[in-house]
């Protein structure tokens, strides 16, 4: 997970990361912050979907309080498919490491316009043995015209093992003309007559007016009583850039009382580069609720996000992000510092990479200090030429740079 969505803001630039790679993370434990220091090796190429790439990785508390747990993953492309696959262990009550969670995703292209994936996740039962919790298939189908839709299912064992949907989402996407996008999402959740029924609508819409300015908007509906869909939420802005800056505002309404939309939040999110690698975020948060659940009936500044992103002659990029927020015991003193994290990248002549990532957090002495350090290393492999063919069937591409694993 990168710096900015941790903090709920657009993505900075950057350099692909194992996608499974464990992500960065602050354990709580006995309701204090824990410290944690994780190391993590990664093997094979850096995360881009057509390549293949193992990676492990380990978390443990300094102060003993959690339970420590380990990660194998892999990324394999081959044949057309793409698979994923993570194990997670836990400390036993015999001190020794043992099963505790599979996650296994597989994608392929069933044919030029469609995209099957398919997510299962287990877990160990008492008696240690892996059980299949929850399966998700998505099936993805480009239309002509530019057109999508979008299928997914959500299925869960009952007690007697078999599997039974409980959600099913639906998405079509069309493009109404070069400059305006149009998207309606239905859930169906289970209903009290039994089977699936719509549970949820949005509508999205995108308008490109110009090479500096798009303007979009976001409806969330449900049922009423009566099965009528009412608007619950709009979420509506603009994003303008002059190619060097961009600034992204984006506004929430929700009915009051009286039924009518009114604007109970807003983002804006400012992006802008100085020179290549080196850029500036700062997203800001507006409330009518400030922390304590109080509504002060007007829109007042809650957090702001600030993130520095500097590449030095040498290579090394370093992101420095600061976060700030209202103290719900003392909303009269503005925004305080909650937290920072730094993230160092050094890349060498061997291809070899040595990530850390810092957090910090607020101590009792005042100030911020650290609670975790994460270190990882990345190793991309030399690139290999890999005949995984069937007999009478051709040989698989291998990209230059890529790896494959034989399953």
């Amino acid at each position: 997970m990168d710096i900015a969505a941790r903090h709920h803001c657009p993505r900075l630039r950057m350099p692909p990361r194992p996608q499974a790679c464990i992500a960065w993370a602050v354990v709580f434990c006995l309701g204090s912050l824990v410290p944690v220091l994780r190391a993590q090796t990664t093997d094979g190429a850096s995360g881009d979907g057509d390549k293949s790439w193992t990676a492990s990785g380990q978390q443990q508390s300094t102060s003993g309080n959690s339970n420590p747990t380990r990660t194998q993953e892999s990324h394999v492309v081959e044949n057309g498919r793409v698979i994923d696959k993570e194990s997670t262990e836990r400390v036993g009550p015999d001190g020794r490491y043992e099963p505790y969670l599979d996650t296994e995703k597989e994608s392929v292209k069933v044919d030029a316009h469609t995209t099957r994936t398919i997510n299962r996740t287990f877990v160990r039962d008492s008696d240690g043995r892996k059980t299949l919790m929850q399966v998700t298939e998505e099936e993805t189908r480009t239309l002509p015209g530019g057109g999508q839709k979008s299928t997914r299912t959500t299925s869960n064992p009952d007690a007697n093992g078999q599997l039974q949907m409980v959600q099913k989402e639906i998405q079509d996407t069309k493009q109404i003309s070069p400059d305006v996008q149009e998207s309606k999402t239905t859930v169906f959740t289970p209903s009290a007559n039994g089977g699936l029924a719509p549970s949820l609508e949005r509508e999205e819409r995108d308008t490109h007016r110009n090479d500096h300015l798009t303007e979009f908007k976001k409806s969330t509906s449900l049922p009423d009583s009566n099965g009528n869909w009412v608007v619950n939420e709009v979420k509506e802005g603009a994003i303008r850039s002059d190619g060097k800056s961009q600034t992204r505002e984006e506004n929430v309404l929700r009915p009051d009382n009286d039924g009518r939309m009114t604007v109970v939040g807003r983002t804006v999110n400012r992006e802008s580069e100085s020179s290549p690698g080196n850029r500036q975020r700062t997203t800001e948060t507006y409330s009518t609720n400030v922390p304590g659940g109080v509504d002060e009936g007007r829109l007042s500044l809650s957090e702001r996000v600030n993130s520095v992103q500097t590449v030095s002659t040498d290579g090394k990029q370093v992101t420095q992000t600061h976060t700030e927020a209202r103290n719900p015991g003392q909303l009269d003193t503005g925004l305080r510092p909650t937290g920072q994290t730094i993230d160092i990248i050094r890349t060498g002549p061997d291809g070899r990479s040595q990530e850390q990532h810092i957090t910090e957090s607020p101590v009792p002495s005042g100030g911020l200090g650290v609670v975790s350090v994460d270190t990882r290393q990345v190793t991309t492999t030399p690139s290999l030429t890999v005949d995984t063919r069937k007999p009478g069937t051709a040989a698989v591409k291998v990209n230059p740079g890529e790896t494959t694993k034989p399953r």
